[in-house]
């Protein structure tokens, strides 16, 4: 079978019993020579102010095969570098004098028109060829469309900001301390603190507000009250005075006094009786003998009294009393309010 040829690089493809006793040197030419064209091959092709057709062969080394095609020459106006119409990626540098461009174009379909100067990646994809690249030229500027930033410069220490089709924007560092916020529309350096809306108060552990507070010198010597309805202040005892050390005291010189007296009226007396005694004796009514020592019982007397209570005033002068010392000094740390500006 006869040896044919592969459509795009062109290798030498060897058919059963071709090629007998030269297998080796037909695989050595393929691998070391035809394949690092493709992939790593650099030719020169020097234009004479025309269309330049690109050499194309089977199983042999050619210009078309190669990875990197150089163009040099003077034009005098925009020539065609034509290769085969057969897929393939190519980095085409334009190093014509004359200051015209180059069209990499096939001998049918679409081209790319590579810059006077300019270097590009293309592809053929069997019918057209097609920028992979925006078209850049060393030590030029890059375009925003090819991957670039459109500037041949970056300013020192800004930070660096999209800006659509057009080339980026730059924030600057600022003050010392700033730091990069969101202002909703786009990015920008301000102060730590400005994320607090103007009016906000907040309570700092340092004698001076921070940079863009204003403290508060209404209230002193006071202590915080949490609340969960509305804020208010008062009382009038400073907080060192009321969690001073104390030692309160009560001193009472004596106690003295006496209970009144009280006639008890006859509801308020015991219930009781009085039995009548009666004497037995002689006309003279004198008592004689045994019977003036023994009188007889005579008539009984109704009750009277009720049983009722009663009561006893009674009134002091004066008293003492002493008490242990008690020690409120707790411990604190002293704040501060400061209102954001």
């Amino acid at each position: 079978m006869a040896s044919t040829y592969s459509p795009s690089l062109k290798l030498t493809l060897m058919g059963d019993g071709d090629q007998a006793g030269l297998w080796g040197q037909t695989t050595n030419t393929n691998l070391g020579t035809l394949l690092e064209q493709a992939i790593t091959g650099v030719t020169s092709i020097t234009m004479l102010d025309a269309n330049y057709t690109l050499t194309s062969f089977n199983g042999v080394s050619d210009e078309a095969r190669n990875a990197v095609l150089v163009v040099t020459g003077a034009n005098n106006a925009v020539r065609d570098l034509i290769p085969p119409v057969v897929e393939k990626l190519y980095i085409v540098a334009n190093n014509t004098t004359g200051g015209y461009a180059v069209r990499v174009i096939g001998a049918t379909g679409t081209g790319v028109t590579i810059p006077n100067g300019a270097t590009q990646v293309v592809y053929c994809d069997g019918t057209n060829f097609i920028a992979a690249s925006a078209a850049f030229t060393n030590g030029s500027v890059l375009g925003v469309a090819g991957g670039g930033t459109g500037l041949s410069t970056l300013t020192a220490n800004n930070v660096i900001l999209g800006n659509g089709t057009s080339s980026p924007i730059f924030v600057a560092p600022g003050t010392t301390g700033n730091v990069l916020t969101s202002n909703g529309t786009t990015w920008v350096s301000s102060t730590p603190g400005s994320e607090f809306i103007s009016g906000t108060r907040l309570t700092f552990n340092q004698t001076n507000a921070p940079t863009g507070w204003t403290k508060s010198t209404s209230v002193d010597n006071a202590a915080f009250r949490l609340v969960s309805g509305s804020v208010s202040s008062g009382g009038s005892v400073d907080f060192t005075t009321a969690f001073a050390s104390q030692t309160p005291s009560i001193t009472i010189s004596s106690i003295s006094g006496s209970a009144g007296a009280t006639t008890l009226s006859t509801p308020q007396i015991p219930s009781h009786n009085h039995t009548q005694f009666t004497s037995i004796g002689t006309g003279c009514g004198c008592f004689a003998g045994a019977q003036a020592a023994n009188p007889s019982p005579g008539a009984v007397t109704g009750s009277t009294g009720g049983g009722g209570s009663h009561t006893h005033p009674f009134s002091f002068s004066s008293g003492s009393a002493t008490s242990s010392a008690i020690n409120l000094a707790v411990k604190y740390v002293d704040l501060i309010i400061a209102q954001k500006n």
